[in-house]
């Protein structure tokens, strides 16, 4: 998620093809890729700019732990005002996706609480997550637009508590 919400675009190499796409389009759906036969990753690039991004891992143990939700979110905002925003998420769906109905609810408006709590709103018609060992998928959803909550609240410079949960 986090090279999602960057922008990177992946180089894939067969022989002497060459060809490249969004890292978003290069997963399909579960344990499946826009990768050719006898075709391999040649590189990867980001663009110039460099936005604020924020990564947030949910799982029972951080380390060694597949997680139940891996948000990342990359939010540019000039005067106020939202101009460009790329979030993506692990967990939510086979393939890490992006956020598309909350990126939209974020654009083009002011960058307030409200602003937030509306893109943490769409992001119920941006995934339907599944339920497994790991957690449920209304947790999930929940704990998704929490961390949207949470990115919001992190570059305010507000002290975000784990322990304050939104039900």
């Amino acid at each position: 998620p986090a090279l999602i919400a960057l922008g990177a675009t992946l180089h894939l190499r067969r022989g002497d093809e060459m060809r490249s796409l969004p890292l978003e389009d290069f997963f399909l759906e579960y344990r499946k890729q826009d990768r050719r036969p006898g075709e391999f990753v040649a590189g990867v690039s980001f663009p110039e700019h460099a936005p604020v991004l924020r990564c947030y891992k949910v799982s029972k143990r951080f380390d060694q732990d597949i997680s139940a939700v891996c948000g990342c979110f990359n939010v540019s905002v000039e005067g106020g005002v939202v101009t460009s925003a790329r979030i993506a998420f692990g967990g939510m769906a086979g393939v890490p996706k992006r956020a598309t109905l909350a990126e939209e609810a974020l654009v083009g408006q002011p960058w307030t609480l409200a602003t937030a709590e509306a893109a943490a709103g769409a992001m119920a018609g941006d995934f339907t997550p599944l339920s497994d060992m790991r957690a449920s998928a209304a947790y999930r959803l929940t704990v998704a637009q929490n961390l949207m909550l949470r990115y919001f609240h992190d570059l305010a410079g507000v002290p975000v508590s784990v322990l304050g949960v939104r039900a």
